[in-house]
């Protein structure tokens, strides 16, 4: 008899926040918080607790979205004994150089990027190539959230719930052929809106530009995100489309996707290219490999502070050991 052991990540059913009371949280939080209601909802009340929902921003989102959010799956994976980072530490403290290289800068700078209309090219060994909108690359999948670690490579980290579908069911939408080995990312070009782009001091050459091997691309885990905390995406974080793989190191979940080629041969990436010594094709988070210039094998976990640092033990893969597979028998520390 097959016996089938879910991973780790995967909630359970007694587990899920009901969608009901997640979808009523904006509502909660607003006015007067109806204390008698909230602590009759322990989900709710703990992760107030903890500031998670309390600095959520409104947003107006596309109808597109909104159409999607109501029937989202919440919590369809968990991160178990994690703390969700506050909204406002996920939102103000970014990698996205194409808004400026300071942690802030795509905060203060993103504003002004245009998500409506947005389209995606696919091209390559794909059966249905063309350039499609947002909204017909989302309508075929239902919306589910999944709350992620991040791991930077800087040794910083976050807790995220997020809001999207598999990459695997939109490569099944586009038809990869025999020939596809690896999927190729590109991020919008626009100097106009992303100042970083202007910058004479800049060393990417852009499009900023990210891989994955094709079974990496189909592993259940790789995820195309549109939202977070429950709302659409702010720019800041990649709006409207954005990669989040979570056993990777950050900088392979690329930003504001405009482009998704299907290749026979591996692409070079944007931090490969630049400085392929510290930064291999693969990025898997690992322990035991060190960057040149500073430790892998622990993180900061954000918020933390001078006097309370929050400094935790990396794990392998960032703590999902069900991706190992794919690496058999690879040297993990030569294909970093």
């Amino acid at each position: 008899m097959l016996i089938r052991v879910p991973p780790s990540s995967r909630a359970l059913e007694s587990e899920v926040t009901p969608e009901s009371v997640y979808l009523s949280r904006r509502k909660l939080m607003q006015g007067s918080l109806a204390l008698a209601a909230m602590a009759a909802m322990p989900g709710l009340a703990s992760a107030d607790a903890q500031g998670v929902y309390a600095d959520v921003e409104p947003s107006k989102a596309p109808g597109w979205f909104d159409e999607k959010l109501a029937g989202a799956r919440w919590q369809a994976i968990t991160a178990k004994g994690e703390s969700i980072t506050p909204f406002k530490d996920a939102t103000h403290y970014n990698n996205f150089y194409e808004f400026g290289t300071g942690k802030g800068d795509p905060a203060a700078n993103a504003g002004k990027l245009q998500v409506e209309p947005w389209t995606v090219m696919v091209d390559g060994e794909v059966s249905n190539p063309g350039r499609y909108s947002i909204e017909d690359l989302v309508k075929p999948h239902a919306f589910e959230e999944r709350i992620y670690r991040l791991r930077c490579v800087e040794a910083w980290s976050m807790v995220i719930p997020w809001l999207g579908f598999p990459l695997a069911d939109l490569l099944k939408q586009v038809g990869p052929t025999s020939a596809a080995r690896y999927v190729r990312f590109e991020t919008l070009v626009d100097p106009e809106r992303m100042p970083g782009q202007r910058s004479g001091f800049s060393l990417i050459d852009w499009p900023y530009v990210e891989g994955l091997r094709l079974d990496e691309a189909m592993h259940p885990l790789a995820f195309m995100a549109v939202g977070m905390y429950g709302r659409v995406l702010p720019n800041q974080n990649g709006a409207p489309l954005r990669l989040v793989v979570p056993w990777k190191y950050g900088f392979k979940s690329i930003k504001s996707i405009v482009r998704i080629s299907l290749v026979s041969e591996a692409p070079q990436t944007t931090w490969e290219r630049i400085a392929p010594n510290e930064y291999g094709f693969y990025a898997n988070v690992n322990p035991q490999v060190d960057h040149p210039r500073w430790s892998q094998a622990t993180e900061r976990r954000l918020p933390s502070g001078l006097f309370s640092p929050n400094v935790i033990d990396t794990r392998m893969f960032n703590g999902y050991e069900e991706v190992a597979g794919l690496y058999t028998g690879m040297d993990l520390a030569r294909y970093y």
